[in-house]
């Protein structure tokens, strides 16, 4: 349970930075993603995840 919420807390850090330090590049994306369709959406979420899987999985053998 410790490893979800360090987890989080990491993704929060990430996504702090980008809006914190970088909002006309956060406003650029958010653009880009209205614009994508929603299949192009579902692929990359898709390839998103499996990637995260294969990463943990390697880094907790």
């Amino acid at each position: 349970m410790s490893d979800l919420i360090v987890a989080l807390g990491l993704v929060l850090v990430i996504e702090g930075v980008l809006y914190g330090g970088l909002p006309h590049l956060a406003k650029r994306l958010a653009a880009e993603v209205l614009a994508m369709p929603e299949q192009a959406m579902r692929v990359g979420g898709l390839v998103a995840v499996a990637i995260g899987v294969l990463i943990v999985w390697f880094v907790r053998g």
